[in-house]
């Protein structure tokens, strides 16, 4: 063990620098070591913070990202390449996909349907982009009592987006071994929209629910959430409809 710290050069006691967080002791690479450590090593604690991450996303929503918000954060993934990742898997399996949403719409619907989304799958970053800080608005105007800022608010719906995500991500792979329409559409409208409904008002609930609020008024705003979210897009669809009419 070195007296100094090889990164830092801080002087080190213990087994990480108290200046840059680096271990005190450090190893000359080899095929052996690599394989034996570094590689499985790496391997094993990425996997870890992902699993542990989803797991917590699945089971304790709001309570975990509550935590993560709050400070205990050595736990989890980032959320932002956790996003990120998602996003490159979608876009990978794109390709093999046979399905679009247009096929789901009356013919009459289908010229406006494939028009969002030709904008939709030329700009997923600015769709995604433009989600996150709408709901986090809605949001933070809905608990404002719970006094968090409204940066807290992107972080808070940007790790609920993450589920919504993988849920897009479900459906994508049933379209590629899938055709039946019935079928999509049961894992479309079923989990797609119904489940992720649900599980936004889930995530709310729990998130806020230590924050002082009654049980009726912790339900109303969760539900008030999504609610107002769905109102807000079926309102912008119908002026792009009009618009693309004319």
């Amino acid at each position: 063990m070195s007296s100094d710290c090889l990164n830092c050069t801080a002087p080190v006691t213990q087994n990480f620098c108290p200046n840059c967080g680096q271990k005190s002791s450090t190893h000359r690479y080899s095929i052996k070591h690599f394989l034996a450590h570094d590689f499985v090593h790496g391997i094993w604690h990425v996997d870890k913070g992902i699993l542990f991450t989803l797991k917590a996303l699945f089971t304790r929503p709001g309570h975990s990202v509550r935590e993560f918000i709050q400070g205990k954060r050595v736990p989890y993934f980032s959320f932002v390449t956790l996003i990120l990742l998602i996003l490159t898997v979608s876009s990978l399996i794109a390709p093999y996909t046979h399905f679009n949403m247009s096929d789901l719409m009356p013919k009459g619907g289908k010229a406006v349907m494939s028009s969002t989304e030709k904008f939709i799958s030329e700009h997923p970053k600015l769709i995604l982009i433009i989600t996150i800080p709408i709901y986090s608005l809605l949001s933070f105007l809905g608990f404002r009592k719970a006094k968090l800022n409204y940066s807290e608010h992107l972080v808070l719906n940007s790790n609920r987006v993450i589920v919504e995500l993988i849920m897009g991500l479900l459906i994508s792979v049933v379209t590629i071994f899938y055709t039946d329409t019935k079928v999509i559409v049961f894992f479309t409208y079923g989990m797609g929209l119904f489940l992720g409904f649900f599980y936004s008002i889930w995530f709310y609930y729990q998130f806020f629910s230590a924050f002082n609020y009654s049980k009726t008024a912790l339900i109303l705003r969760s539900i008030l959430v999504p609610v107002s979210y769905n109102l807000l897009t079926f309102i912008i669809g119908i002026v792009l409809a009009i618009i693309s009419k004319h």
